[in-house]
């Protein structure tokens, strides 16, 4: 009787900051969808927009939420479909008036938008003794170079919110299978405890949190993994019955495909353990589950489990690490790998004359020796075209702005033919992780109603 069971449309609309829009309206108008979600945080991405906010209150969310929001608002308030997004990334609240003002702008009434809030715990960390995972240093030995701290939230303010009413959820950092496991548990009925269909749902939102990758996006390869109509790929559509299993499949006539491989890859993808996946939620167990391809693009995946959650939550620390300085030009035609040679032992020698005070350097010739060393490039033919690629880490910006301008003086100081001359020097933000015990988290709900 498995065909009477309540199933649950879950769309992914964003695997990454920034990613495309028209996928997601696609999604929007030919998905049938219940949910529409948008992961758009890496690692790094709270960070850089804590430096934002800094600058300017009123920001700090995602730089593409009114552009998603503006293609997509008015569609989904039309069809009953809710949106949950981490978009608020440093600054959730500040996102959701934007929404709140946006659904105004499209003329929507009595939409209610939910922003998650106290994924921010700078201050636990700043009043506690706690260690950084990756080398054992105390937290605080980071001094004011330390510029945001952000918990993974679990599912639970996300069941809250849709519980409440919410037609749109945005949340700064939470855990990113967090964005589908709260609607399934919140359509479902799930308990918190219920660690089995937890690690179910863990499984369908690790799935679908990177959109295109699980439609072919990524897994391409020509000639090995042919993939048709990249540019017009599909994003994925997860069906959740109530018992956690699931099919992953796409908006017909979109580009990609869903096929046992696609949804293989993806599965592994960014899993330390297969056995033992850490989220806030579950401590999810991947290593039963079975995949069968059912329908061109349809294919069908149940089996996952879990455990009881951990009894602390992954924290990332955002830090200014340093400058990094970059120059580039390009040569070409005949001896154009000895005039990027040149090039390059020219800028080293002019580094050290002018004393440019950096911690690291690399000099590299895109096309020879960037990516593999020279020994293991050094069997191929020696190419036509070269970009000869400087790049030092500094203390200051001030250091870092010389690097470029010496690889920009090869133009009438260096070797002859010497072209498309690039320059930057940026402030790097750099992360950290640190375990905080879940009970010092305390996350919050505010709403906001067009």
């Amino acid at each position: 009787m498995a065909h009477h069971m309540k199933t649950i449309r879950i769309g992914a609309g964003a695997g990454y900051s920034g990613d495309r829009i028209e996928p997601a309206v696609e999604l929007v108008e030919k998905g049938e969808l219940d949910y529409l979600i948008f992961e758009c945080l890496a690692e790094r991405t709270i960070a850089i927009g804590q430096q934002t906010r800094r600058a300017d209150p009123n920001q700090g969310y995602d730089p593409l939420l009114a552009d998603r929001m503006l293609a997509v608002l008015k569609l989904c308030a039309g069809k009953g479909i809710k949106i949950v997004t981490n978009m608020g990334a440093a600054n959730p609240l500040a996102g959701a008036a934007k929404v709140r003002e946006i659904a105004a702008a499209l003329g929507l009434k009595g939409l209610k938008i939910a922003a998650v809030a106290g994924d921010d715990v700078l201050d636990v960390l700043l009043d506690g003794d706690y260690r950084i995972e990756d080398n054992g240093k105390p937290v605080k030995s980071l001094g004011d170079k330390l510029i945001s701290a952000n918990a993974y939230l679990g599912a639970q303010p996300i069941v809250d919110a849709l519980k409440a009413g919410a037609d749109v959820v945005i949340t700064g950092r939470v855990a990113d299978p967090a964005l589908v496991l709260g609607p399934l548990i919140h359509e479902f009925g799930w308990a918190m405890d219920d660690w089995p269909r937890l690690g179910q749902g863990t499984l369908a939102g690790h799935l679908l949190e990177c959109a295109g990758q699980i439609t072919g996006g990524y897994f391409s390869d020509p000639g090995v993994k042919d993939v048709r109509s990249l540019a017009r790929l599909g994003f994925p559509i997860g069906e959740i019955a109530e018992d956690g299993s699931m099919v992953i499949t796409k908006v017909a006539g979109s580009g990609g495909q869903v096929t046992a491989a696609t949804c293989k890859e993806q599965l592994l993808y960014e899993i330390h353990d297969p056995q033992a996946y850490l989220t806030p939620d579950v401590i999810a167990d991947f290593s039963q589950v079975s995949i069968t391809e059912i329908a061109p693009d349809r294919v069908a995946i149940s089996g996952a489990s879990g455990r009881p959650r951990p009894a602390t939550l992954k924290t990332t620390l955002g830090y200014v690490d340093s400058y990094i300085g970059e120059g580039q030009i390009s040569y070409a035609g005949p001896g154009a790998q000895a005039r990027g040679q040149l090039a390059l032992d020219i800028v080293r020698q002019r580094l050290a004359i002018i004393d440019v005070k950096t911690d690291e350097t690399r000099y590299d010739l895109i096309g020879v020796n960037a990516i593999h060393n020279g020994q293991q490039s050094a069997s191929a033919v020696e190419p036509y075209e070269v970009r000869a690629r400087v790049v030092g880490r500094t203390a200051s910006m001030r250091e870092a702005i010389r690097i470029g301008n010496e690889v920009e003086t090869l133009y009438t100081c260096g070797p002859a033919g010497g072209g498309g001359v690039t320059k930057s020097a940026k402030e790097i933000i750099a992360v950290l992780s640190a375990l905080v015990p879940r009970e010092l988290i305390h996350p919050a709900i505010h709403f906001e109603e067009s």
